[in-house]
């Protein structure tokens, strides 16, 4: 088995790593590409990935390249991780918004949408080169926003599902604080990328006895604080909201703490610098404790779980993928791309049943819906108009006038990742 991960010398990537020398026996990979065009991060990453798979008894071959096309020839499965523009574009995402007191945030309102118009048409390209090679391979989207990425890749007929590590650490946390193992947790996860709700939370399976309630009694201060959402609104609700959420539920109050604190962007970049330099030690044969701080927790493990469901129907009977909707949210077009369990396999993803959704959270799903159509519309095909309706579709946004000046700036500050700009 073979499997390539575009955007291989991220900091990320000893996380996946990682999990593929746990895993290997649920994921047999005899050869592992990671291709990144930075080759001084590449070389990094690339020479911590083989002590890693050295040290626990891995024996698949791992290869750094930064030759797309030869990285993706013959691969079964492709993993995207990139990140068009680096840190400082994301630098970016985070602190334009704050001018018109909207959130900044690298993948929801205004910033979101600057990342999926430099990161669509990349992906794209890129996943027309995976069907030259193997029109056969899966293609694994991790990379933001994930869930407009992951249409795109769909509306232009790729094998592709999207995945998120949210509900991965839903699972995690909840199965710690009920004292049960992960696998024994299935979430009933209903939404969109980066704006879901866990509205049950079952022990053994689909059919589980529904443990959110007692989960709420007893543990509601520590999932609150986790959320950084106050207990008597989670109370309120009877569910448990992403933490993606609080940019909605509580929006002045994170552009205050935005203007006031480092932005999350500039803290990612200090990691990554120490995490590079940590990369470097030859003595280095396994994950740092640093890299827990960095995002993107239990990623390398629901990315296994995942591929191997697609490549050889083991893993976990059912995951929490981004796919299209196809009836299972009914007030959602078929071909809006959702975030629940699915029932997955070689064929791909099937959505499990979806109990009757709340108005309260159906209403915001519908309407970012909306939003995420324009924001791919304006990806696919560029145009300031097309950018002002996405903006001013955003339920963060909805003003014209501060539409008008973020449509602006996004231009100004991305023109030279829009090739129409």
């Amino acid at each position: 088995m073979k499997l390539t991960v575009v955007g291989g010398g991220s900091t990320y990537t000893p996380e996946l790593i990682d999990g593929f020398a746990r895993l290997r026996d649920t994921l047999p990979i005899e050869e592992l590409v990671l291709v990144d065009p930075a080759a001084d991060r590449l070389e990094l990453v690339g020479g911590l990935a083989r002590r890693i798979f050295a040290r626990q008894g891995h024996p698949g071959r791992i290869v750094t390249t930064a030759d797309l096309d030869a990285g993706v020839d013959g691969a079964d499965a492709v993993l995207l991780q990139l990140r068009v523009g680096g840190q400082a574009a994301r630098q970016q995402d985070e602190t334009w918004p704050l001018d018109c007191g909207c959130v900044g945030q690298e993948t929801t309102g205004a910033g979101g949408l600057a990342k999926a118009l430099r990161t669509v048409p990349v992906v794209l390209d890129i996943a027309d080169r995976v069907r030259r090679a193997n029109p056969r391979a899966w293609i694994i989207d991790f990379t933001n926003p994930v869930g407009i990425v992951t249409r795109a890749l769909l509306q232009a007929g790729h094998r592709a599902v999207g995945l998120c590590n949210v509900a991965i650490g839903f699972q995690r946390k909840f199965a710690g604080l009920l004292g049960v193992t992960p696998s024994e947790i299935h979430l009933d996860h209903v939404g969109l990328n980066h704006l879901t709700w866990e509205t049950a939370v079952r022990l053994g399976g689909p059919e589980g006895e529904d443990v959110l309630p007692a989960l709420l009694t007893g543990h509601g201060d520590a999932i609150a604080a986790d959320l950084h959402l106050p207990r008597p609104l989670l109370e309120r609700l009877g569910v448990v909201p992403s933490y993606y959420l609080r940019y909605y539920y509580a929006h002045d109050e994170v552009v205050r703490e935005q203007r006031t604190k480092p932005s999350r962007a500039s803290e990612v970049a200090r990691m990554e610098r120490e995490l590079l330099q940590m990369y470097g030690d030859p003595a280095l044969d396994e994950k740092p404790a640093l890299l827990a701080k960095r995002g993107g927790a239990y990623y390398s493990e629901a990315a296994v779980d995942l591929a191997a469901a697609l490549l050889t129907g083991s893993g976990s009977p059912y995951q929490v993928v981004n796919t299209y909707n196809n009836g299972t949210l009914p007030f959602l077009p078929d071909d809006a791309v959702i975030e629940v369990q699915a029932a997955v396999g070689p064929k791909g993803p099937t959505p499990l049943p979806v109990t009757p959704v709340d108005p309260l959270y159906a209403g915001l799903t519908a309407n970012v819906t909306a939003y995420e159509d324009l924001a791919l519309d304006a990806a696919l095909r560029g145009g300031r108009d097309r950018v002002f309706r996405a903006l001013l579709a955003h339920p963060l946004i909805g003003r014209h006038a501060y539409a008008d000046t973020l449509t602006d700036k996004l231009v100004a500050h991305n023109r030279e990742h829009l090739a129409w700009a």
